[in-house]
């Protein structure tokens, strides 16, 4: 079977599959956010992500083939703010191949940190909003993706 077939597949599965995950509500991933001042105007802005037992979240760079859907974090525009680079990942980084596939996913279980360093253009408070788009899963199955969204303030 070729491998975007298999792919196609697997959504198709799991958009199937949506409606019965969504009725166990299950809330497996919490998040924390805050920020640490590392400099004059310049901050790292850290969201948190805590995995219960036995689930895992995907990283923000997957293999071309995985299947596993990228965690995304958008940051909301502010003239105010300056980001540098893109969001780093802390925590323990496993590269998950599945066999029977030939499929490799990479994904954080436990814990993982996405810290991403911002400087502010002037001495004023400001805010520093966005989203994290992400899919949390067992072995055996993956909830839908969600989308949860932070403000913290810098100042």
């Amino acid at each position: 079977m070729h491998m975007s077939t298999v792919k196609k597949s697997f959504w198709i599965l799991l958009v199937l599959l949506f409606p019965v995950a969504k009725g166990f509500s299950q809330q497996p991933v919490s998040w924390n956010y805050f920020t640490k001042k590392i400099s004059d105007k310049v901050y790292e802005v850290h969201l948190k992500a805590t995995m219960n037992d036995g689930w895992h979240i995907y990283s923000q760079k997957q293999p071309k083939d995985a299947i596993g859907l990228p965690t995304t974090v958008k940051f909301t525009a502010n003239p105010l703010l300056s980001l540098k680079g893109n969001p780093l990942e802390k925590g323990k980084l496993e590269k998950v191949k599945n066999e029977e596939i030939g499929m490799e996913n990479h994904q954080y279980e436990n814990e993982v940190e996405f810290v991403q360093v911002v400087s502010v253009k002037a001495n004023v408070k400001t805010n520093i909003t966005g989203s994290i788009e992400f899919m949390a899963c067992t072995e055996e199955r993956c909830l839908p993706p969600e989308t949860v969204s932070f403000s913290l303030q810098l100042q």
